[in-house]
């Protein structure tokens, strides 16, 4: 049963929608959703409450693809994860993408495919360059991560790849298909590795030695060593967040919050600061939990 911190009562103007949050899953705290709403509130109403599709970007499908390719790579045994074979993962990662999401097809309709998947093995060759597949096997691979913490919060995500040393030692690894972070934008990037970390603390127990971007267009590697004491002031961090989050979900009010960000939005003919109309708000809904598509899109090729 979940908590009452974490599932907050309508109130009387919401009392007429609570027959259309039967069934509607609860929202968890991702590292995308979390980005959300510190970024703007009604984008984050809109991904998670309203579940307002968007149609994939072509940088997402491609970042999708060749998460698929190094999730089959690592797949083999460790003799066979050479280039050569990598190459040859890319025409079955790209067949399963598009199954599981059909649209994607149709946004590469206007373009040669072979143009596309080159662009996915280029990537794939760059990754070979960072690291050596055939010395070591992941403990995981594209895991699925989850926690409910004290307050009620539920943490989720997806993880790349998991790595134990035979010390014992873990590491958290996420690929990027997008260029490196400039310093001031490092804390910025790190923020989806420390969620992860924060997870495995508290499923595991144990503290991540090393987290790891690797941003294949750039070919460069990101690495970093977190510690308890830091990664539980980022679980009070994500606290006040999720009750900000309640808060919104209580009153219904999510505010638009405009900034640079806004010419990449796919939401900006329902967002009042263009001149359009949200629809009206659902109330926050009490069903199970799950993850959408565009979701899981969004984790896996954050920047």
């Amino acid at each position: 049963m979940s908590s009452p911190v974490s599932t907050p009562p309508p109130d009387d103007a919401q009392a007429s929608a609570a027959g259309a949050r039967v069934g509607r899953a609860r929202p968890a705290l991702s590292p995308s959703r979390a980005m959300d709403f510190k970024q703007c509130p009604l984008k984050y109403r809109f991904r998670a409450i309203d579940r307002i599709p968007e149609p994939p970007s072509r940088h997402a499908v491609r970042g999708t693809v060749v998460h698929a390719v190094l999730e089959d790579l690592y797949g083999l045994p460790a003799v066979e994860r050479l280039p050569e074979r990598a190459d040859t993962l890319v025409p079955t990662a790209w067949a399963r993408v598009r199954a599981e999401r059909p649209e994607v097809a149709e946004l590469l309709a206007g373009e040669p495919l072979d143009a596309f998947l080159g662009e996915v093995r280029a990537l794939i060759q760059r990754y070979y360059r960072l690291e050596d597949p055939t010395g070591f096997d992941p403990e995981s691979r594209e895991a699925r991560v989850e926690v409910e913490l004290a307050d009620g919060a539920l943490l989720r995500g997806f993880v790349d790849r998991i790595d134990i040393a035979p010390t014992g030692a873990l590491r958290v690894v996420d690929y990027k298909t997008g260029r490196a972070p400039g310093p001031t934008q490092e804390t910025r990037a790190l923020f989806q590795l420390k969620f992860y970390a924060l997870v495995l603390l508290r499923t595991r127990g144990i503290v991540p030695a090393q987290l790891r971007l690797i941003y294949l267009a750039d070919e460069e590697i990101l690495t970093y060593a977190p510690d308890e004491e830091e990664l539980l002031r980022f679980e009070r961090t994500l606290s006040a967040l999720w009750t900000a989050i309640l808060d919104a979900g209580r009153t219904g009010e999510f505010p638009p919050n405009p900034s640079w960000l806004c010419s990449y939005c796919d939401y900006k003919p329902l967002c009042p600061e263009f001149g359009g109309t949200p629809p009206p708000y659902p109330g926050w809904p009490t069903g199970g939990t799950d993850e959408s598509p565009a979701e899981t899109l969004a984790d896996a090729v954050s920047e």
